[in-house]
């Protein structure tokens, strides 16, 4: 797969990840998340991927996400790294849009391309 391809693939995966469908079930997450994963929230705490499997069912609906900016750079063989800013509008609009930058990492692996490492890191509206 070449460079280009391969971008909008992890793209496609980004967005899967973010799909309400997709967040509410255990068997897709399993499938796009590496059993190794590890996560840090922008909270600060990190966790890995059982905490994913029982986390994101029960939170799924409650946002929208958007995409921009994405980019890929690949790291080695089977190894990339994407970046995004990504747009979280809550489900009811209770409160205003959050902004973050985001890093991914993804892993190819027999089943193909898996997360293996995320992070997000809030930012105001109009930063760069």
């Amino acid at each position: 797969m070449d460079t280009v391809a391969l971008q909008a693939h992890l793209l496609e995966l980004e967005q899967r990840l973010l799909q309400p469908a997709t967040r509410a079930s255990v068997a897709a997450l399993d499938g796009l998340v590496a059993d190794d994963f590890v996560e840090i929230a922008s909270s600060g705490r990190a966790f890995g991927k059982d905490e994913v499997l029982t986390r994101l069912p029960r939170e799924a609906g409650l946002f929208q996400y958007r995409i921009e900016d994405f980019s890929l750079r690949l790291l080695g063989a089977g190894l990339a790294l994407a970046t995004y800013r990504a747009t979280i509008v809550d489900a009811d609009a209770a409160r205003p849009a959050r902004h973050s930058l985001r890093s991914s990492l993804w892993r190819h692996e027999d089943a193909g391309w898996r997360m293996v490492f995320h992070q997000g890191t809030p930012i105001a509206a109009d930063r760069d």
